[in-house]
């Protein structure tokens, strides 16, 4: 696989979201085999970003790639996430110095390693200035305990203030062919230096055209979050099968999957640009792995470029009081 550079971090230009092997997705926590041959597959076929969250789950998905990366620790660059648990009572949000400080700790313990490569504040907490979150940040960088900083769904202000206290490695936010505000980001990136990683890349798999009507939903399970996402309920639904429908289209002149071409738009806007999709199955890591090969001709890109817009908020209300925008 090529690579790509997320401020001076060299990594595979894709990456592994693991989410979903524990949390958040029909199926997820059933077969720890299938996602720990998931992981190992990855590897294989050059993927080195692996990320996880203390709060998927929560903890347990920390601990399932722990065991996923028992003696082969050194061949990816682990990244996880702190902020959505309180260690300190303070509520979801908490980037506080000493919540940060036990938080690392318990991820260290549970991912069975003596450093994170890439350490992120899964949210934005409003309560603590991000002065203070980078500064323990830094002196965690300063320990050994973590090798580079990343932020998930800051905005323009945050970034900047972040990385004047420590240099940021990473943005971590949605981006997709239909989540498209952090083009209005990459320039401030760009400017600083820092990488984007873009999760959901598929859209929660709407991207990859397996869902065709509001039906199939009925097959997901209750606890599966996408039933309740705007963009898969009601007249939204149908609504968004037009932007699939137009990326199929560039898939048959590609002799492509959908999929693969939702990822490789996204690897055309930049080789600082990595998209994790998340897979719990080796069959689909071994299909997103292969949007690496996918050349799309300048055409393709501003055909993919111009689809509509989808229906519906990407979040619910609730989820983007925590998304600085």
């Amino acid at each position: 696989m090529r690579t790509a550079k997320l401020g001076d971090l060299e990594v595979g230009r894709i990456g592994l979201g693991t989410m979903g092997m524990s949390h958040g997705y029909t199926g997820a926590g059933s077969d720890d085999a299938e996602s720990i041959r998931t992981i190992h597959r990855a590897i294989d076929l050059g993927v080195t970003l692996i990320d996880t969250a203390e709060v998927y789950g929560p903890f347990v998905n920390e601990e399932l790639v722990g065991k996923a990366l028992a003696g082969r620790r050194d061949q990816v660059v682990l990244a996880t996430k702190f902020g959505l648990v309180s260690h300190t009572g303070a509520g979801n949000a908490d980037s506080s110095p000493d919540n940060i400080r036990t938080a690392v700790e318990g991820s260290l313990r549970r991912l069975g390693t003596d450093h994170i490569d890439l350490y992120y504040q899964h949210r934005v907490d409003p309560k603590t200035p991000i002065e203070d979150t980078m500064g323990v940040l830094a002196e965690l960088v300063q320990q050994g305990k973590v090798r580079h900083i990343g932020l998930s769904e800051a905005w323009i202000d945050t970034v900047r203030r972040a990385h004047a206290v420590h240099p940021v490695t990473a943005l971590q936010s949605e981006f997709s062919l239909w989540t498209r505000d952090q083009e209005e980001m990459l320039p401030v990136l760009r400017e600083l230096g820092i990488g984007l990683v873009a999760y959901s890349p598929l859209g929660r798999g709407f991207l990859t055209g397996a869902l065709r009507s509001v039906a199939d939903l009925d097959a997901l399970d209750d606890s599966d979050f996408r039933k309740n996402n705007p963009r898969f309920t009601g007249e939204n639904f149908e609504r968004n099968l037009r932007l699939v429908d137009g990326v199929r289209a560039v898939a048959d002149q590609a002799g492509a999957t959908v999929g693969q071409v939702a990822l490789a738009w996204l690897l055309a806007q930049g080789d600082d640009i990595v998209p994790i999709p998340g897979t719990k199955r080796v069959s689909r890591v071994e299909e997103n792995v292969g949007a690496d090969a996918v050349e799309l001709t300048p055409e393709q890109v501003a055909t993919l470029t111009a689809l509509p817009a989808p229906e519906g908020g990407h979040h619910t209300e609730d989820q983007m009081q925590l998304i600085e925008r």
